[in-house]
């Protein structure tokens, strides 16, 4: 237990050391990207450091395998150039065992990650897009589904326009029905309002079939000069590419919401593969972590006198990212419908922690 406490306390140092810094770093980095993309925005270095300090929480997360392969490649070398691991093994303490503490430690790393980081990081991520907009554009256009259908907000320089829609159509052009539009003034008053039976999304416009209009001016009779169109053209900056990625934006919603927005999306009549698949890819990031410490360990495990340090870590970091790309290349094909929800999240965590079990038991016979 004193020997667990000694191994697990040794490997969080070294992935808090690491972490900090990487985070360092991609501070600095990303600090300078800012500067590049808003160069002529005229934003202050206040501003600069706001945009950065929200990207923060998502570089975070994304680094996380890279530091756990990092930091188990840290622990083990530094353990074989002190001869620590020579004496754990002599008193009889097999290597996959002494491998529990950092496993254990990663685990409530990937758990906490799930839990709280990652809600913390679909906040900022949100928060960064809509200050990104806000200092590039004056504004954004947004999209939200509930159970009550659709809705869209668009801007333009004549003010903005809500439009809501009982269900949606996503063919080959983005159709709405039973749709409600209301358009505002550049100072925010409304001042028309349309339902129409259906709205197609073509050519920078709303094409509204069977559409009734009214006119919201102050001291005039809506229903009295009301106006009927068998199609009624309403210009819009929207696209169906954009309002397609806006829902494909799946790092802005939180592991809690993910679930409910599922539902909402299938009620509205979108697809929902790529959100059930990024669910289960960030339910299984705790295996994930945990295969990323295995890994590091099936090749850092060793005495330094056997040589072959830098190879052996080398070897570690590229199989590493190997297993990392094959994780996101089987999500992909999750999300094309090519596999499995279920196999696409949850295999390549597993296969990887099989793999590096196998590789420790073959250096543990030999």
């Amino acid at each position: 237990m004193i020997l667990d406490r000694y191994l697990a306390r040794r490997f969080l140092q070294s992935f808090l050391v690491i972490g900090a810094i990487f985070l360092t770093l991609m501070f600095l980095i990303d600090l300078i990207e800012q500067l590049r993309r808003f160069g002529d925005a005229n934003l202050s270095f206040g501003q600069l450091l706001q945009l950065t300090l929200l990207n923060t929480p998502a570089a975070i997360s994304e680094m996380l395998p890279l530091l756990m392969i990092l930091s188990t490649i840290a622990l083990f070398v530094g353990l074989a150039r002190s001869s620590e691991l020579v004496v754990t093994r002599a008193i009889g303490r097999s290597g996959i065992r002494a491998l529990a503490a950092p496993a254990m430690v990663a685990l409530v790393i990937g758990c906490l990650a799930v839990a709280f980081l990652n809600p913390i990081a679909a906040a900022t991520s949100e928060k960064y897009r809509n200050m990104s907009d806000l200092y590039k554009n004056g504004g954004r256009s947004t999209l939200s589904i509930g159970r009550d259908g659709l809705w869209l907000r668009q801007g333009s320089a004549a003010g903005q326009s809500v439009i809501h829609a009982s269900a949606t159509e996503n063919g080959e052009t983005l159709k709405l029905h039973d749709v409600t539009i209301i358009t505002f003034d550049a100072d925010g008053i409304p001042n028309r309002q349309i339902v129409a039976g259906r709205a197609i999304l073509e050519d920078g416009n709303w094409v509204l079939r069977d559409a009734k209009e009214w006119s919201l001016a102050a001291g005039e009779n809506p229903e009295a000069l009301a106006t009927e169109h068998r199609a009624l053209r309403l210009p819009t900056t929207l696209t169906r590419e954009r309002i397609l990625d806006t829902l494909g934006q799946r790092d802005s919603v939180s592991v809690y919401d993910l679930p409910q927005l599922i539902r909402d999306l299938r009620e509205a009549g979108f697809s929902t593969k790529h959100y059930e698949v990024w669910m289960h890819v960030q339910l299984a990031r705790p295996l994930f972590l945990v295969s990323m410490v295995l890994v590091g360990a099936a090749f850092t495990m060793r005495h330094v006198r056997f040589g072959g340090t830098g190879i052996a870590v080398l070897s570690a970091i590229l199989l590493g990212f190997a297993i990392y790309f094959i994780r996101n290349f089987a999500q992909i094909l999750g999300e094309n419908g090519q596999l499995p929800i279920y196999l696409a999240a949850w295999a390549p965590p597993f296969a990887a922690i099989l793999l590096s079990l196998g590789l420790l038991l073959h250096a543990e016979d030999g």
